[in-house]
């Protein structure tokens, strides 16, 4: 494993942070098996959210806390503030403080390590969100905070007020990137970083945090799809496009030059790119976590990075 710091959370944070989306208490033997394995390849950081399985996955994670003690090694790092079902924006200091103390309760903790604002809205202001959160965080309920699918320069706005009102800033920031760029956001208001040069100078020049979701493209590297050949809808209304097929082609030739499974690939262009980067994986079995471990043995020279993302 490989590591780096976020200002904040006090501890090792794992380059690769564990998603927890199939977690539940109902599939407590997944959880538990994911996690244990997790850890013993030394992963330190678990992402969760509020709204994943209406905190069925905090559940678990939380289960998982108490039954193995270790607490003090695991790097929290939740989200709250989502849209409403109907899609309405739920960004502002009512909203986040219902989220963090549903998620703390579920988690049974008195902290959490990062909290991430799950979505923005451009339409609220930034002070007296800014001011929310550094509330929570001097009550001890978050050790450090951030934003999921805020632009650059609404994170600069925050943290612009952050520094005129002597307050804590955002510390990190997580958006979509992944090898595959996508023709339009996943889910409603996500924010993707993946192909945007202005924004991943703005990272690369900051070194600001950015822990990548979906950082594998949802499975498009794994070998389940191809043109005309794609079952899972989401995929083919994001990922399919002509680009994105020829980096598959380009990410299956270098797998087999390099001995090891073109998500790894995918997985390792990530983790090469100049940035304070930490890449969220989603394995649904103890075979794909295996999988993405393995991308961190794979060494990428410059040109191929370059190549994979069709230069060169």
């Amino acid at each position: 494993m490989i590591y780096g710091d976020i200002q904040g959370v006090g501890k090792p944070v794992s380059r690769l942070v564990l998603g927890s989306m199939v977690f539940s208490p109902e599939r407590m033997e997944l959880a538990t098996s994911l996690l244990d394995a997790f850890v013993e390849a030394g992963g330190t950081a678990v992402d969760t959210a509020n709204a994943y399985g209406r905190g069925a996955s905090e559940r678990a994670f939380g289960m998982w806390l108490r039954e193995r003690g270790c607490r003090d090694r695991i790097v929290v790092v939740d989200k709250g503030a989502h849209l409403t079902p109907e899609g309405v924006r739920r960004v502002n200091p009512a909203a986040i403080s219902q989220d963090l103390a549903e998620s703390l309760d579920r988690l049974q903790v008195e902290s959490i390590d990062l909290y991430l604002l799950h979505r923005d809205d451009p339409d609220h202001p930034v002070g007296p969100i800014v001011e929310c959160l550094n509330e929570h965080a001097a009550a001890g309920r978050i050790r450090a905070f951030g934003g999921s699918n805020w632009g650059t320069r609404r994170l600069g706005m925050a943290n612009v007020y952050a520094a005129a009102h002597g307050l804590c800033p955002f510390v990190a920031s997580s958006p979509n990137l992944a090898l595959a760029i996508p023709s339009e956001p996943m889910w409603r208001e996500c924010v993707s970083v993946a192909g945007d040069a202005e924004a991943l100078a703005w990272y690369r020049d900051t070194r600001f945090p950015l822990l990548a979701w979906s950082s594998q493209a949802s499975g498009f590297f794994s070998g389940r799809f191809a043109p005309g050949q794609v079952d899972d809808p989401n995929v083919a209304r994001v990922y399919d496009r002509p680009d994105n097929w020829e980096r598959l082609r380009r990410a299956r030739e270098l797998a087999t030059r390099h001995g090891c499974t073109p998500t790894q690939v995918a997985l390792a262009w990530v983790l090469h790119q100049p940035l304070n980067l930490f890449a969220l994986i989603g394995p649904r079995t103890l075979s794909e976590l295996a999988d993405c471990l393995g991308a961190l043995g794979v060494r990428l020279s410059p040109e191929e990075v370059d190549w994979l993302n069709l230069g060169g």
